[in-house]
């Protein structure tokens, strides 16, 4: 049975680098899934857009379509703006919308990652506090997300760990880093939690400053490529159920 097309939908950005860092990941999803259709559609600003390839998808026979929004938590995008889009699907589409990337273990390994690679080492864990510093969202459900993958991660050994928001929320991240500081931890790193450069990553940067390292966003870490691979699998999980029972 031919596997759904995997549809990874993305915010879309006028910076160019938001695009560049989302096609960078799909194309290492492509390399841990070979086999796999794998295409992108953008929200906003950047094309192609979400209807314009469900369109294209419909027009060459593809039947089936696993839409995958590239968000970390369940904000109104998800919640609100990409149903609505999917909803327009073609009618000869069937589409079905996997879950957002966050939380999971393997995103937490991919900020230590990236905290690594800007001159942390493990050793360092323990002296130093970390500012999880996301994009923000007036959505109650995103903050206590945020706040609780914080309180996981504080629990894997570091000094201390904070949520911070670029947007939409408080603390920002410049008001962690004194928080973390007056906490009396040897050193202060700011990971963003975020996947694509652009303009509420730049505000982190510009915000951590007084931090002692500032770690790069998600982009295509290995991590997050295998992320989107499980939620396209747990979307696909009935059609999967429904063949093995033919088989049975």
């Amino acid at each position: 049975m031919r596997r759904p097309v995997l549809l990874v939908i993305a915010h879309g950005s006028r910076d160019p680098r938001h695009a560049a860092t989302v096609h960078a990941l799909v194309r290492r999803v492509r390399s841990l899934r070979p086999g796999l259709r794998v295409e992108t559609g953008f929200l906003d600003f950047t094309v192609p857009s979400v209807p314009g390839v469900l369109e294209s998808l419909a027009a060459e026979g593809v039947r089936d379509v696993v839409a995958l929004p590239l968000l970390l938590t369940r904000a109104f995008h998800a919640k609100a703006d990409i149903p609505a889009v999917l909803a327009k699907a073609p009618a000869r589409l069937r589409v079905r919308q996997a879950d957002v990337l966050g939380p999971s273990p393997l995103l937490l390994a991919a900020l230590e990652r990236r905290l690594y690679e800007a001159g942390l080492t493990p050793a360092d864990k323990s002296s130093t506090g970390v500012v999880l510093a996301s994009a923000g969202s007036t959505d109650p459900e995103a903050i206590a997300v945020i706040a609780a993958i914080a309180r996981e991660w504080r629990h894997t050994g570091w000094c201390a760990v904070r949520p911070a928001f670029a947007s939409a929320s408080l603390p920002r991240t410049e008001d962690a880093v004194r928080e973390l500081r007056a906490l009396g931890c040897e050193r202060v790193a700011v990971a963003p939690y975020v996947l694509a450069p652009g303009f509420l990553p730049d505000r982190i940067a510009r915000s951590a400053a007084a931090a002692d390292v500032l770690a790069d966003v998600l982009g295509p870490a290995p991590e997050v490529a295998r992320v989107l691979l499980e939620r396209y699998d747990a979307a696909r999980t009935p059609e999967l159920a429904a063949v093995g029972a033919l088989g049975a």
